[in-house]
């Protein structure tokens, strides 16, 4: 196995470990005598929950559908139990049915409709366009764009005066579709739970996070995602790459402590793409060779199945669980629901071990439509257990308690129990039930 440029791990005489992340050159040292100082808990108020405000805690509660965007899709349940995607939803038809996961604009893009309408000439496509049309053929649909654009500028410092002189009887319908098209035909876009609280929750603390939904809800709530994703890609041509990730809880970047997925599409690779692609085309198997294989050699493999394999990362400014894909194909949107699904439940696996409490920032990567080199998916589950400071500001060394070895043995024997109480999809092998294999990633060194 060709080592990588510089050792990913190095254990020095009194312990330390020193992390250097083979791909983006990230250092991190862990240091076992920090984790004895003093960490301040993480306090929330709890109340009482009731019918009144199990579903309407946050904006992006069901009983706030208005509070959100536009429905883009939803996913649903029909009555012989198979999951179905219902797209461009009106205000009529919100209350037909009940989504097991919605998909809406982020009400404030990080690249706006403007964007790229103003550098690209970008218009939205048909899809987007009749949804638009019939969401504003309903008088409660105008009367819904015009509640969060004006919202949405007042956040943005308008006056009253200013905002009512957009919304009178002769300027009202043409400021809905102007600045209304960034609902529709935008590139971020957010995927939301139903559920805000655990069935039959009595405190506010007692909150739906990914681990604690079923593997099989977990599973449509990563094909409902893949499915954005892809619709993402083909809504516009200047999209070179879609970024997607979770963040869970406040101290992980979450505005609002509701499980939700963001899209957000780009038009560059990103720095850590770009990278890669540069590595990758002199080493095509660098993935087996400096993830997974390193992992096997170093024992840090704690789960896999037929499809997906998962490890304790190494040279991530956090404790960090890596799950790749071993299809032989690179695009989420591509693979067998049966390879979709099974990276789906060793993420699920991973925020089962991290528990509800935890902090965490789920991030995925995957090959970029217009890369001819090869890069599998895989998903990180980042563990935000502690706050940056000067030192790896001014060192850009990161500082860590949880060794790579110490993280997989406490993953371990979280899924163990997990698995004796029936919370984790079938088909995972565990510890010692996992078989090593050289080069287990299938993906194909040589994109056609």
């Amino acid at each position: 196995m060709s080592p990588a440029p510089v050792p990913p791990l190095t254990t020095l005489p009194d312990g330390t470990i020193k992390q250097v992340n083979p791909f983006s050159g990230t250092e991190v040292w862990t240091v076992s005598s920090r984790a004895h100082r003093p960490v301040a808990e993480r306090h929330t108020e709890v109340f009482e929950i009731t019918g009144d405000n199990r579903d309407t805690q946050t904006d992006f509660g069901i009983g706030n559908l208005l509070k959100t965007t536009p429905e883009k899709a939803r996913m649903v349940i029909d009555d012989n139990g198979e999951p179905r995607i219902l797209r461009g939803m009106k205000v009529s038809e919100l209350d037909e049915t009940v989504p097991l996961f919605r998909r809406v604009a982020n009400l404030y893009e990080i690249l706006t409709y403007n964007y790229w309408s103003v550098n690209y000439g970008h218009r939205m496509d048909a899809t987007a366009a009749r949804h638009m049309a019939e969401y504003l053929s309903e008088r409660a649909g105008e009367d819904h764009i015009e509640q969060l654009l004006r919202k949405k500028l007042a956040s943005a410092g308008r006056s009253a005066e200013e905002i009512d002189a957009m919304f009178t009887p002769e300027t009202a319908l043409q400021t809905i579709h102007e600045l209304g098209s960034a609902f529709f035909g935008g590139g971020h876009d957010i995927i939301l739970a139903r559920d805000h609280y655990l069935p039959g929750a009595t405190r506010s603390d007692q909150i739906v996070s990914s681990g604690e939904l079923s593997w099989s809800d977990h599973r449509l709530y990563i094909a409902f995602t893949v499915d954005a994703m892809d619709r993402l890609y083909r809504a516009n041509p200047y999209v070179r790459y879609v970024a997607a990730f979770q963040n869970w809880l406040e101290p992980a970047g979450a505005s609002i402590e509701h499980l939700h997925k963001q899209l957000v599409a780009i038009d560059e690779h990103g720095l850590q793409n770009e990278t890669e692609i540069a590595q990758v085309r002199s080493n095509p198997n660098m993935y087996n060779q400096w993830a997974v294989d390193y992992a096997g050699h170093n024992n840090l493999i704690f789960a896999e199945n037929d499809h997906a394999i998962a490890f304790a990362g190494f040279g991530h400014r956090w404790p960090t669980l890596e799950v790749f894909s071993r299809s032989g194909t690179t695009e989420p949107w591509l693979i067998s629901d049966e390879e979709r699904d099974a990276v789906a439940d060793l993420v699920h696996a991973c925020h089962v071990a991290a528990g509800p409490q935890m902090p965490t920032n789920e991030e995925w990567l995957h090959r970029p439509l217009d890369v001819d080199v090869p890069m599998p998916w895989r998903i990180m589950i980042k563990w935000r257990d502690s706050t940056m400071a000067g030192f790896e500001g001014g060192t850009k060394i990161f500082i860590n308690t949880l060794s790579p070895a110490n993280l997989k043995r406490k993953v371990l024997a979280r899924l163990l129990d997990a698995r004796e109480e029936g919370r984790l999809a079938p088909g995972i092998r565990l510890g010692n039930e996992v078989e090593f294999r050289r080069n287990s990633l299938r993906y194909n060194p040589t994109i056609q």
